[in-house]
């Protein structure tokens, strides 16, 4: 049989935030373990203040991290100012601010403890991207110029979406825009960053991606340095703005996108041109070929009147006339000479048929003399060539005659 507890009729204590977090803070400023304790961690994130240098230290092999500030006042009794990556020794007391109802380290002292694990892994990763050519010039892919379509991939609930979407919309209004939804800080979210990736690129459309994530502490911007993510962004195919609000450091993400910006606003005017520098771009423009064309018609105008001034002192109808009247005496004279040398042929013709005329033999015969030709048809020229009894042919102007010969004379 179950015994009765009689605690549990008495009404548990109810305290106020204010009165929750006193016990809270007095637990923690007056434990003697927290009211001076050493602590070592890499420093992740550092902010100077006029009221004091604000830092955070990161445990390499976790992820705790402890908040801690050096005041102005002890800035000059420390051995050194920590710096970011660095892997430090502090000196300090824990408060909490009832405020926030945050505690941090009061810092008084700090050593050097060599370079941070965690900046030594980040190097040494980059090292070895760089040498395989991921953060290479050559391949980085050109924006386009007037994109129709862009995708933005971000977390939906982040205010970077709300800036890109406003920038956008002020700027190149009309633009398709698309939201790849992805987790943007913490362990899971360099793989959601690829997945992210992998559906912009095979939906097709978009024709720049910006990667955005607005500004935070070193440690929640971990996921842009992760090895996955950065081959996931030199090895996509469509070009990649990186708008990381984050302006103290360079992310291995910054280095492999195609293009770079500090904050997902500037990120989202890289990506598209604002409306009106296009209008005025092309007002410019305009303007430019008006000037232009109107100058070559002032040109073109100078060089006619040029023409029409040589035109008119060379006066091409005189000098028409000119050469048609000298073409005149030149058809003149050729007639003249032809004329005369066709009289001096046909005299010389005349002169020819005279002397043919009277070389012909025929001519001769008309006259009464005969040609006389022995038997074998030779012409007798001497009469002492021929012989008593021999039988000539007298050639006459009409006709022959057969003779014999009875007797031959000498000259």
């Amino acid at each position: 049989m179950a015994t009765f507890d009689p605690h549990l009729l008495t009404q548990p204590e109810i305290l106020s935030v204010g009165g929750l977090t006193q016990f809270i803070q007095a637990l923690l400023e007056e434990d003697p373990h927290l009211v001076q304790v050493w602590v070592t961690g890499e420093v992740s994130s550092l902010n100077h203040h006029r009221s004091g240098l604000f830092f955070t230290l990161r445990d390499p092999e976790t992820p705790a991290t402890l908040r801690c500030v050096i005041w102005t006042s002890y800035q000059d009794k420390v051995v050194f100012l920590p710096e970011q990556g660095e892997q430090v020794i502090v000196l300090g007391r824990i408060r909490l601010y009832p405020q926030r109802g945050e505690y941090q380290l009061m810092v008084w002292q700090v050593l050097q403890a060599g370079e941070g694990l965690m900046a030594l892994r980040l190097q040494q990763l980059r090292d070895r991207l760089k040498a395989e050519g991921l953060f290479d010039p050559e391949r980085k892919i050109p924006l386009p110029a007037f994109p129709q379509t862009i995708a933005v991939v971000t977390s939906p609930a982040a205010a970077a979406w709300g800036d890109i979407q406003r920038t956008l919309k002020a700027s190149s209004p009309g633009l398709r825009v698309l939201l790849s939804p992805t987790m943007v800080q913490g362990d899971l979210a360099p793989p959601s960053i690829v997945r992210a990736l992998e559906r912009v690129e095979a939906d097709g459309r978009a024709e720049v991606i910006i990667l955005a994530r607005g500004g935070g502490a070193s440690e929640d911007l971990a996921c842009f340095n992760d090895e996955q993510v950065v081959r996931a962004i030199a090895h996509c195919s469509i070009p990649i703005i990186a708008g990381i609000g984050h302006q103290r450091d360079e992310s291995l993400a910054d280095l492999a996108a195609d293009c770079c910006a500090h904050t997902p606003t500037a990120a989202a005017e890289l990506a598209a041109p604002r409306f009106t520098e296009i209008q005025q771009a092309h007002q410019e423009r305009r303007q430019q070929l008006y000037w232009a064309v109107r100058d070559r018609f002032d040109q073109a105008r100078q060089v006619h009147r040029t023409q029409c001034l040589r035109l008119q002192r060379v006066r091409p109808d005189q000098r028409m006339n000119q050469e048609i009247q000298h073409l005149q005496r030149l058809r003149q004279t050729i007639i003249r000479i032809m004329r005369q040398r066709l009289s001096t042929q046909a005299q010389y013709h005349r002169s020819l048929h005279q002397q043919m005329e009277a070389l012909d033999p025929h001519a001769i015969l008309n006259r009464g003399y005969a040609l006389a030709r022995t038997q074998t048809g030779e012409l007798l020229r001497v009469a002492h060539s021929a012989q008593v009894g021999q039988s000539l042919t007298l050639q006459l102007a009409q006709g022959t005659v057969q003779v014999q010969v009875t007797a031959i004379e000498s000259p």
